[in-house]
């Protein structure tokens, strides 16, 4: 269920012509929210204005909005620090779902996804992904290894998105009861 951002800057390792293109067709406000959408460690006015390919002016501009928007996190004085603010995106992600699926689909999306957390349960003995043992990586080769930390690693979103999914499936169906009353 993991969201890329929409407009993302273009990678360093891909072609200035790429990187022009962003550029020339976003606005400074644009590149900007590009950029803080990708951050999930802080990063100060100037680090930012260089990857959004502005003025350090306009991208303090930008940030002051988006802070004033609930979009990033601020932290210190002397430089300001900015991230992504991780509730923002995801309440934004519940109100995206509950706004583009019923009830019953994110229902049967978290059903889907219970039934795979018990396997993984099963699978591993073990309540939750944090409760599995060390001992589950000992005497195995590298290819067990590797397929265990990626069983855990599903094992984590998909508990992750259960709690999503159904805060979008309460939200969903506030919807329609406000959509009813008021056509009532």
């Amino acid at each position: 269920m993991s969201e890329e951002s929409p407009g993302a800057a273009p990678s360093s390792g891909v072609d200035g012509e790429a990187r022009s293109r962003w550029t020339d067709e976003r606005t400074t406000f644009q590149r900007v929210y590009d950029i803080v959408t990708t951050l999930s460690t802080y990063e100060t006015v100037s680090e930012i204005a260089e990857q959004a390919s502005c003025s350090t002016d306009g991208a303090r501009d930008a940030l002051s909005q988006l802070d004033e928007m609930g979009i990033v996190e601020t932290r210190g004085s002397r430089p300001v620090e900015y991230r992504r603010n991780e509730a923002y995106f995801r309440w934004k992600r519940i109100e995206d779902l509950a706004r583009d699926h019923t009830p019953n689909e994110l229902r049967a999306q978290i059903d889907d996804l219970i039934q795979e957390d018990d396997t993984l349960q099963q699978r591993f003995d073990a309540p939750s992904p944090d409760a599995v043992s060390p001992h589950e990586f000992e005497d195995v080769d590298h290819e067990t290894i590797h397929d265990r930390w990626d069983a855990l690693s599903r094992w984590r979103s998909i508990r992750h998105d259960i709690e999503v999914l159904q805060q979008a499936a309460h939200r969903a169906e506030q919807r329609r009861d406000t959509s009813d009353t008021a056509s009532a």
